[in-house]
């Protein structure tokens, strides 16, 4: 039987998912692979105006083995600004009304690669909104040459406390929002 790029050399068989990673490629000998359709790709469009920015720089933490903005340290420059955006509001992750907020799910599309030293600029608006929430629209770029970096958006869901159950927006912020 013909090896496929999965198969284990010992046993003739597939390797399991739990051993060493499978590498796609085509072995001497086997023929060459009908062409696969792309892969799909999320598409999100940038707003022609953010409402608020803050300012960024990557860490030498925030690089990876590659050199570049490691994308788990994506996510952390995000939520770093979207604490500053809440700031910006006057209101806090955990306020004294007795409500937070939640990530319920993060959409990023990367643009190009950032590095270490740069200085990212990162605006944000508020989009979409829900009983529960709203998303939260974001867009990074380099503040030097205005290179994109990323663009994306966070789903953020309200709760209710001491309960964190999943609750309806606060009215006050939803207005001043709205408002922007």
């Amino acid at each position: 039987a013909a090896r496929t790029p999965c198969a284990n050399a010992s046993s003739g068989g597939l390797r399991p998912w739990w051993q060493a990673p499978c590498r796609l490629r085509q072995w001497p000998g086997q023929a060459a692979a009908a062409e696969s359709p792309p892969m799909p790709r999320l598409i999100h469009p940038a707003l022609p105006r953010y409402d608020f920015h803050t300012d960024v720089q990557i860490y030498i933490s925030h690089v990876n083995q590659g050199g570049h903005l490691d994308n788990a340290q994506l996510l952390t420059l995000v939520s770093e600004a979207r604490l500053r955006f809440f700031n910006w509001l006057g209101y806090q992750e955990f306020n004294e009304q007795g409500y937070s907020f939640v990530v319920g799910d993060m959409v990023a599309q990367y643009k190009s690669e950032g590095f270490h030293g740069e200085v990212m600029r990162l605006e944000m608006a508020p989009a979409d909104f829900n009983p529960y929430g709203f998303d939260l629209l974001f867009r990074m770029t380099e503040t030097r040459s205005g290179r994109d970096e990323a663009i994306g958006k966070s789903g953020i869901v309200f709760l209710k406390q001491p309960e964190r159950k999943v609750t309806p927006v606060p009215q006050a912020l939803l207005e001043r929002l709205r408002a922007l």
